[in-house]
């Protein structure tokens, strides 16, 4: 059975689960995360450094793999935009979408006409390096492309039911540290304001039938998160999966080394007292 591709997923709100890429861009990437479960990835480049070449070469590791991805742009530009879905990018999210307006002007990029200016280029990684009729490609790729609208700033919060009802855009995701921020309590997730805004954000999505996401610390979370209505759940990054893993363990064989070692200390003193009673008896 064929992994349903970002779009479908967005048309529904059964659970989906993914992971964030945000240091780990390895050739194996995409095997390795298809095979823990993912149902999809989010392959960072606001924050990551990664180039056009990376996202290029790690699309094709996510597509050998059936993963679909969604790659998050480091701005609302053209050439950030419309480059990352010309290397294939199935999914494209915007950091700090605020108003319709910008979501509009989002699309005019994103998109091929007519929905859209999106500067033409078929038979390339978007499309799979294929031929075929014009007018049918452009209209697969308008149907394919698929976008998350971050939620970061109170613009977009005071927008959300705009920006939910908007034709285009399939998931409101919200980036709650740079949200939390905005609100001018960083970090304070549990805060009256930002409670009020992520309820505002999801009572949007679900008048409008549209997707909700965010990134998520723990499975805790992702649980509370999912029974909010959130249905994009990504969990964790890669480089914060990795540290923690390890560092449980080592953390655990050290505690669990302990007791062995301090016997061990015991056995060794026990024998030297033998012995020096040993030596004097003699």
């Amino acid at each position: 059975m064929a992994t349903p591709g970002l779009k479908q997923m967005a048309q529904s709100r059964d659970l989906k689960l993914g992971h964030f890429i945000v240091e780990f861009a390895t050739p194996g990437i995409g095997q390795i995360l298809k095979a823990a479960g993912c149902d999809f990835t989010l392959f960072d480049t606001e924050h990551s450094g990664f180039g056009f070449e990376t996202i290029k070469s790690v699309l094709r590791y996510m597509q050998a793999a059936d993963l679909p991805t969604i790659v998050r742009v480091p701005s609302k530009e053209y050439h950030h935009i419309a480059r990352a879905a010309d290397m294939g990018a199935e999914g494209v999210m915007l950091p700090m979408v605020g108003s319709p307006e910008e979501a509009r002007a989002i699309l005019e990029c994103l998109k091929y006409v007519p929905l859209g200016r999106r500067g033409v280029a078929l038979g390339i990684a978007h499309d799979r390096y294929l031929p075929g009729p014009t007018l049918e490609k452009l209209a697969a790729a308008n149907q394919r492309t698929t976008l998350f609208a971050q939620i970061e700033t109170r613009q977009g919060v005071e927008n959300a039911d705009a920006l939910a009802a908007l034709p285009g855009i399939d998931c409101l995701w919200i980036g709650h540290f740079d949200l939390s921020c905005a609100l001018g309590i960083p970090g304070q997730f549990d805060h009256r304001d930002f409670t009020a805004a992520v309820e505002a954000v999801t009572r949007a999505c679900k008048k409008h039938d549209k997707a909700l996401g965010r990134l998520v610390p723990t499975v805790d979370e992702a649980v509370r998160l999912h029974a909010e209505g959130f249905d994009f759940i990504c969990y964790s990054g890669d480089v914060w999966a990795l540290q923690q893993a390890v560092q449980a363990a080592l953390d655990e064989i050290r505690v669990r080394s302990a007791p062995h070692a301090k016997g061990k200390d015991k056995s060794k003193r026990a024998k030297s007292k033998k012995k020096q009673r040993a030596r004097r008896q003699s």
